[in-house]
This record gives structure tokens, sequence and C-alpha cells, in this order.
């Protein structure tokens, strides 16, 4: 009887000892793939600075004339325009832009009363109607009847 405790216990060592070789293995494992995954991380990241090189054009910055500041802008009424009708388009429309920028709706939230404008001024779409489905959910199929279902058909003649 002595013996077969020691065996039981030499059997739990020997399994205690298989787990912690896994558990070792698998640190090992995940270790290593962490270092990968770093190295190819690096390896991305120098990839990427290098395309960046590729478009760097500061260095022409040296060689384009200076730019002179912009000027201020001239009232509609001053443009030279080849026509008048254009002069009197951008007229209106400045006009209409200024009010817009100043209603009130417009300042409390732009995009919600640029939408609602949008929607009160687009024509509804049509819904076309919609395919009726089976209580299986397929579409019916119209025109083909199964034989089995049609009514029986006598043979008088």
């Amino acid at each position: 009887m002595g013996k077969s405790r020691q065996d039981a216990a030499s059997k739990a060592d020997r399994k205690f000892e298989k787990k912690v070789q896994f558990y070792s293995k698998v640190r090992d494992t995940v270790a290593v793939l962490n270092a990968q995954k770093s190295i190819t991380k690096k390896k991305k990241l120098r990839s990427r600075q290098k395309k960046l090189k590729a478009y760097d054009l500061s260095t022409l910055t040296e060689f384009l004339p200076e730019l002179k500041p912009p000027q201020q802008s001239k009232p509609a009424a001053e443009f030279k325009l080849n026509s008048k009708s254009r002069q009197k388009l951008i007229l209106k429309e400045g006009k209409q832009l200024s009010m817009v920028l100043n209603h009130p709706a417009f300042q409390a939230d732009p995009l919600g009363s640029i939408h609602q404008h949008l929607l009160s001024t687009q024509p509804v779409a049509e819904e076309k109607p919609k395919k009726k489905m089976n209580k299986n959910g397929g579409k019916k199929v119209k025109g083909k009847k199964s034989k089995s279902l049609t009514t029986p058909q006598s043979m008088d003649f």
C-alpha cells in the first residue's frame, strides 16, 4: 500500500512538472511574438518615414519666389464684370448670403437649418411599392402555379 501512495505522489509531481514546462513554453512564445510584433511596427514606421521624406518639398522653398500678402477683397460693386446680368447676380447672391448668415435660426444651429432648408426645397422622391413577401420571407412569384395546387380539371368532351 505504501507503494501506491508513492506512485500517486510521483505521478502528481510529474503532472505538475509538465504543467510548469507547458506554461514556460507559452510564456516564451508570447515573448517571441511580442518581439516580432514590435519589430514589424518599427519597420512600418521606418517605411512611412522614408515615404514622407520622398514627398518633403521644404527644400524647394528657397528657390521659389516670395509671395505677396493677399490684398483686401473689394466689394462686389467694384469688380469689373463682362455683363450687367452677372453683376446683378453677384449682388443678389451676396445679399442672400448675408441674410442667411444673420438669420437667428442659422446662427443657433447652422447644420440643422441647412438640413431643414434642403428638406423643404428638395422634391419628394416617389416611393416604389414594395414587392409582397411570402410568410417565409421569399418574394411571391406571379404567373407560375405549381401543378399540385391547381384544381383537377375534368376530361369531359
